[in-house]
């Protein structure tokens, strides 16, 4: 008998080819979210170890919710926003080296920045600390540089890049070459170069600091919008778009040679614009696509092919945006490798899903945590200007996983941040001395702290309910139709205010409990 020929196959080693999606439980969730339905392909959503930020319908103007992390459940339809805006928000970013500090930008052609108190909001917000002029047309999209402190892109339709040093509040660079409207942009690791996808179906390479074009090419043929982002220091960069068929597209680019794509594929037949979403540690794409129900991930390597598909979280519920949150904010005792904050656009609802990769042992898992981007700039604005590039300062996730960054704005005693000659001021001088990120292991003295502030966090919590009491006594009940309602309103508020205060602290102190009974579980 002759032998019958055998095929080899030879399967590729993957620590991440086994990683899924878990959706978070409904009470872990943020309902009752007005989510804005504007058509325009952003993520309409920014996250943060702090907060989340998400764009909100309205009736004139623009807003946006800011929410601290713990405050998960159903939202008060009258829930505080941020109301600066006089037309539509279309894109929000928070500052990387600033937890507090969140930029955005809107269709009435300015840029505005934020400062966030730890908290939460209180009351509407419309007293910006910087409001930035220069764009001509609606602005579309912003972008933190990733090492320099205070440096922010701004996009629009009037196909302009503004470079902001937003410490001074002015405009360093005007970059004015592109023929039409720009799609998107992204820095490289270290910001010495910027990527951008634009209308005219090119794909460009520019200098931030000077404007100059280094390479340019042809893109995505399709008449769609096409998303580009820099793979890291790899001198390779990742494009999504369509074909002239209406076809997405998945293709990577040398930096150096924008002439043809190293690797093109085929995604898809579907009509929503794919928005990539990169994890440097990992060197995983994932992506999601505008009214899609799911999110593929790929792995990123230094060869041909130069990208595997690993798989996709499903689910029936469309999505109209992704939030991605940074690594110094994932649970690394559950692996979780990636977190995004899925905007819901039927349900009114924006639920957490974390990428996780199954591992038995509940440790720290050096091989799927790397050292990632810390809080810390590498630069100041004036260096990065002056032509110095550094990359990103990193931290170990062992002791600096969600960890936040305590850098408060400040003013000279007596000053008006929203005086007119403070606005060309220095706006970020911060204490660093005295509010440096702690990356510390916890101690029992620590411990012993927290349990003095929760005792302490009940007492008040009796002396707010006996205060409530005595309100609630000075109201006559009898005669309550004789009550102004201005009167009934302003206690209704009150009460409404010190019922979501007293479920934030009471959150907070239970999350922290926790993470210390973790800590103490794994020493």
């Amino acid at each position: 008998m002759s032998a019958i020929p055998t095929m080899a196959f030879k399967l590729r080693s993957s620590k991440f080819r086994h990683v899924y999606g878990a959706p978070a439980k409904k009470n872990q969730c943020y309902e009752c979210i007005n989510i804005t339905k504007n058509a325009h392909d952003s993520d309409f959503c920014a996250v943060n170890p702090k907060f989340l930020a998400v764009v909100t319908e309205c009736a004139g103007g623009g807003s946006f919710l800011v929410l601290p992390l713990e405050w998960t459940g159903r939202q008060e339809i009258n829930s505080p926003k941020v109301i600066g805006h006089r037309g539509v928000v279309l894109d929000l970013k928070w500052n990387p080296f600033n937890d507090n500090i969140i930029a955005s930008c809107s269709e009435d052609c300015t840029v505005k920045l934020w400062l966030i108190p730890d908290g939460g909001l209180r009351i509407n917000l419309s007293d910006w600390i910087m409001d930035l002029h220069g764009h001509e047309r609606r602005v579309a999209s912003l972008e933190w540089h990733p090492t320099a402190e205070n440096i922010l892109l701004s996009a629009g339709f009037d196909y302009k890049i503004i470079v902001w040093n937003v410490a001074q509040g002015e405009a360093v660079n005007v970059i004015e070459c592109h023929t039409d409207t720009i799609y998107s942009m992204s820095f490289s690791r270290n910001g010495s170069l910027l990527a951008t996808t634009c209308k005219d179906k090119q794909i460009r390479i520019i200098d931030p600091r000077t404007g100059d074009l280094i390479h340019s090419g042809k893109g995505h043929q399709g008449s769609k919008s096409s998303k580009v982002v820099f793979l890291g220091d790899h001198d390779r960069l990742l494009t999504t778009g369509f074909s002239r068929m209406s076809e997405r597209q998945l293709a990577i680019w040398d930096k150096n040679d924008l002439s043809k794509p190293l690797k093109l594929d085929i995604v898809d037949s579907s009509s929503g614009i794919l928005i990539p979403h990169y994890d440097y540690d990992s060197a995983i794409v994932y992506l999601a696509g505008k009214g899609d129900g799911n999110i593929r991930y790929y792995e990123l390597v230094n060869n041909s092919p130069y990208v595997h598909y690993l798989s996709e979280y499903k689910s029936s519920s469309p999505q109209r945006g992704l939030g991605m949150m940074p690594k110094r904010g994932l649970d690394v005792m559950k692996c979780e490798i990636t977190r995004f904050y899925k905007l819901h656009i039927v349900k009114g609802m924006v639920e957490p899903v974390s990428m996780v990769v199954p591992r038995k042992s509940e440790q720290f898992h050096v091989d799927l945590y790397p050292d990632t981007v810390g809080p810390l700039p590498a630069l100041t604005a004036d260096e990065w200007l002056q032509g110095a590039d550094k990359d990103p300062l990193l931290i170990s996730l062992k002791v600096g996983a969600q960890k936040k960054s305590y850098k408060p704005q400040v003013y000279r005693p007596g000053e008006n941040p929203l005086d007119s000659k403070n606005l060309s001021n220095m706006k970020f001088k911060f204490v660093e001395q005295t509010h440096a990120v702690d990356y510390s292991a916890t101690s029992t003295s620590v411990v012993k702290k927290n349990l003095e502030n929760r005792k302490r966090m009940e007492e008040s919590k009796e002396e707010g309910l006996s205060a409530f009491d005595s309100k609630r006594k000075n109201l006559d009940m009898d005669n309550i139709a004789d009550i102004p309602e201005s009167e009934l309103r302003k206690a209704y508020f009150e009460q409404m205010e010190e019922i979501k205060s007293l479920k934030g602290e009471v959150a907070l102190k239970d999350k922290q409990i926790q993470q210390l009974r973790e800590e103490l579980k794994n020493r």
